[in-house]
């Protein structure tokens, strides 16, 4: 077998990793303070940004219809504008610049990180059987670890998220609701996040005050209707 179908073998178990953890879910952290009352009445609400400057952003907008959409099913009704609305729904959202992880995981063979050069540099390759001395490789510091029998080595950004919604009465100004949401993820798009954040904020709403509940989002394929 040559030196790279040996590289591609040794790198199928990464690439089921990495499609694993796409298939497994968004994992979320929800805290929610809230002293709503039931939407016997058939409440109104309108959604809006926290920061004022989003307001008629059509990002903004795709992610508030999101709100009402999940509001609508409890039982409130969206109003043309605040003014004419029981409930004022405040959203705001972010991601940080990410921050790098470095995990070391047990080995499942390849070549060995011992020696190398870089990419298509000298590499000491160690097989199953004994070692064949020094020839021109594969060897990723990040990626190859001690090759079999040793540990492998990788790095990766990790990328903050989070949702903030208040909900406020405007008959009074009261605040019924304050709720965060909060997820670690490999990605940084906010299309991707801002939605799975808040299919997290709405799962059990409005939830028990003061609690914080880890929440898996399923994926799109395996949501409930």
């Amino acid at each position: 077998m040559s030196a790279f179908k040996k590289f591609l073998a040794a790198a199928a178990p990464l690439s089921l990793i990495v499609l694993g953890a796409c298939a497994q879910g968004f994992n979320a952290r929800v805290s929610r303070f809230q002293a709503l009352p039931p939407p016997a009445q058939g409440e109104t609400f309108f959604v809006q940004p926290r920061n004022p400057a989003l307001q008629g952003g059509i990002e903004f907008q795709t992610y508030a219809q999101l709100v009402a959409q999940r509001l609508e099913q409890f039982g409130y009704r969206q109003a043309a504008d605040p003014k004419s609305a029981n409930l004022v729904v405040s959203i705001d959202y972010d991601v940080d610049q990410g921050h790098d992880r470095v995990e070391t995981v047990p080995g499942w063979g390849g070549y060995s990180g011992f020696g190398g050069w870089g990419w298509g540099g000298p590499g000491f390759y160690r097989p199953a059987f004994g070692r064949f001395g020094w020839r021109y490789g594969w060897y990723d510091p990040w990626l190859w670890g001690g090759g079999f029998g040793g540990d492998d080595i990788r790095s990766y950004t990790v990328y903050q998220s989070q949702l903030h919604m208040e909900i406020d009465r405007t008959a009074d100004g009261k605040s019924l609701f304050e709720g965060t949401a909060k997820a670690l993820s490999r990605s940084d798009d906010l299309p991707y996040l801002v939605p799975n954040l808040i299919e997290a904020m709405f799962t059990g709403f409005p939830g028990s005050s003061g609690e914080t509940v880890k929440i898996t989002v399923p994926p799109p394929g395996k949501r409930g209707s």
